[in-house]
């Protein structure tokens, strides 16, 4: 199933994907707006907007494909670390409402201090 007006369901759209590598259940693409050099995302084919609604082989497939860009985005932008995440509804930042898993290369003095990396995203909880 795919939607007409999602970004990610035009996979084939060179305007607004640029597709890095795919499998038969998802497919990866480099980020449009950059978080870091490298920043790519993960995708289901199927829409679906939650990734607890991911069928098992659809996960398996996300898991594989990720690990496939992983290589790619080391290889092309030799990076030090990566955070790896999903914005799980709107409260969470959510803005494409198409489930996607971000791969952020992480850099050697990119911020002045990674402790806590994810628990970032809410203010003064990354210092523990």
């Amino acid at each position: 199933m795919t939607n007409r007006e999602c970004l990610f369901c035009d996979k084939d759209n060179p305007d607004v994907n640029t597709v890095i590598a795919e499998n038969d259940l998802a497919y990866a693409r480099w980020d449009n707006f950059p978080a870091s050099e490298g920043h790519a995302e993960v995708i289901p084919a199927r829409h679906v907007e939650s990734y607890f609604d991911l069928t098992k082989d659809e996960v398996l497939a996300i898991h594989s494909l990720s690990a496939i860009t992983r290589k790619i985005i080391i290889s092309k932008y030799h990076p030090d670390a990566f955070n790896i995440g999903i914005n799980d509804g709107i409260e969470a930042g959510r803005t494409v409402h198409h489930m996607h898993q971000h791969l952020i290369p992480r850099y050697e003095g990119d911020v002045l201090s990674p402790r806590g990396g994810i628990r970032n995203v809410i203010p003064g909880k990354g210092d523990y």
